[in-house]
């Protein structure tokens, strides 16, 4: 009997792909993990690795479909290489539809969805309609089912239904999704509509979203980074040997873990839900990079544990892949902190939005030389503008300005940065 292999959970936020290419046929024997077709996600293109082993007998998909989590791929008559089931999950109550697709099997999403059933009262007799899953997530976000109301067949709750009732929690309620009527903009001459790329559609939702959640603040300062520059230039040759570049984000990276160490508050999430901080204690930092397809925020993990060199390495490599299209889905999550930068191309003060559920992001600009009194005589220097955007929910304004100073300090300093003072 062919087993169905349908497309997996991409990662928090990707509800489905466009289909690329399909890397088998019918008639191939494949192996578990072995790559059955390119997915082009809002956020990159992946490579999507199968969980069964055996010999393909038929194809669902073709190149060009949009594909949403949980569609059926291929079919295939499984080998000896099989991947093992999964345990059974914990015993729970059975439900009034035993017979609807598990939770994991994903439908595509509807124009206009149903107007929700009203939640079941509690201690009422009847069991909830949701999978083991479903009751699961709630009971980790804290979520009360009797409270939820429920968009499938039935008024069966679904995992989108608990996300959605943790947002209107902590937004107070739904936002509006009515869009803003514009104007005719042809009344007064020739005009083009373009569609959004779909980097552009996310990157429009989570802009919005991140100005709706963060109480933004931002506040700026300036770094003399003269000694940091001669300290890169000193050293870049070294660098590049390797195959890397010493590049000012490169340094900029420790001085930012300085501080984070220091303030744990700025390496952060808020749970307004729960009226809670979650204080990470391990370094990820988001690099903003820009793309043909749009900005990108790769993440360089556990930054605190590596060198100037392997954080020039990595930074290199996860750029470029970016750019390309190569990155994978896990390496755009999972950052605590975000680090921007504008200077290469020209700009100088500019305010970064924070990246959101992150509560802090720094903004480079371009380092320009200054004349800078310095012990009662005036020098040339190369002064660097920064900027630093937080949520005032979490973080007060005396310490925003704590956190720029360790940063300007440690900028202003290089050699004792390194040595970890």
């Amino acid at each position: 009997m062919a087993t169905e292999f349908k497309l997996p959970d991409l990662g928090e936020g990707v509800e489905a792909g466009d289909v690329v290419s399909v890397l088998v046929a019918e008639g191939d024997t494949i192996e578990i993990d072995q790559s059955v077709l390119e997915l082009e996600t809002d956020k990159a293109l992946v490579e999507v690795p199968s969980s069964v082993a055996g010999t393909v007998t038929e194809i669902h998909i073709n190149a060009g479909d949009r594909v949403p989590v949980g569609s059926l791929l291929i079919s295939v008559e499984e080998g000896e290489q099989s991947a093992p089931s999964p345990p059974e999950p914990e015993a729970e109550a059975p439900t009034p539809a035993p017979k609807e697709e598990p939770e994991s099997t994903a439908r595509a999403p509807e124009p206009t969805p149903p107007a929700p059933r009203p939640p079941a009262p509690a201690s009422n007799g009847d069991p909830i309609p949701a999978a083991p899953s479903t009751r699961r997530l709630a009971r980790e976000l804290g979520v009360d089912l009797t409270q939820v109301a429920g968009s499938g067949p039935g008024g069966r709750i679904s995992q989108d239904d608990i996300k959605a009732a943790v947002r209107d929690r902590q937004t107070g309620g739904p936002a509006p999704t009515a869009p803003v009527q514009l104007p005719d903009f042809s009344r007064w001459g020739n005009i083009e509509r373009q569609p959004l790329s779909k980097v552009r559609q996310i990157i429009a939702k989570n802009m919005s979203q991140a100005w709706q959640q963060v109480a933004h603040v931002t506040q700026f300062d300036r770094a003399d980074v003269t000694d940091l520059e001669a300290f890169r230039q000193r050293n870049k040759e070294k660098v590049e040997a390797s195959g890397a570049k010493l590049t000012p984000t490169v340094l900029a990276l420790k001085a930012i873990i300085t501080a984070l160490k220091t303030f744990p508050q700025f390496n952060a999430s808020l749970d307004a839900g729960a009226n809670e901080i979650i204080l990470k204690h391990y370094y990820n930092l988001g690099i903003a990079v820009d793309t043909e397809r749009g900005l990108l925020v790769p993440v360089i993990k556990d930054v605190n544990r590596k060198d100037i060199l392997e954080l020039a390495l990595e930074l290199g490599d996860i750029s470029q892949r970016a750019r390309t299209g190569k990155i994978g889905l896990e390496e755009l999550q999972g950052g605590t902190f975000t680090v921007t930068n504008l200077g290469s191309l020209g700009v100088g003060e500019f305010t970064p939005i924070v990246n959101y559920p992150e509560v802090a992001i720094l903004g480079f600009g371009r380092a320009r030389e200054e004349a800078t009194v310095r012990e009662g005589r005036i020098e040339p220097r190369l002064i660097m503008p920064l900027a630093l955007s937080y949520d005032h929910r979490v973080i007060d304004g005396a310490d925003g300005a704590r956190f720029m100073r360790k940063i300007v300090d440690a900028l202003e300093n290089p050699e004792l940065m390194l040595m970890g003072g």
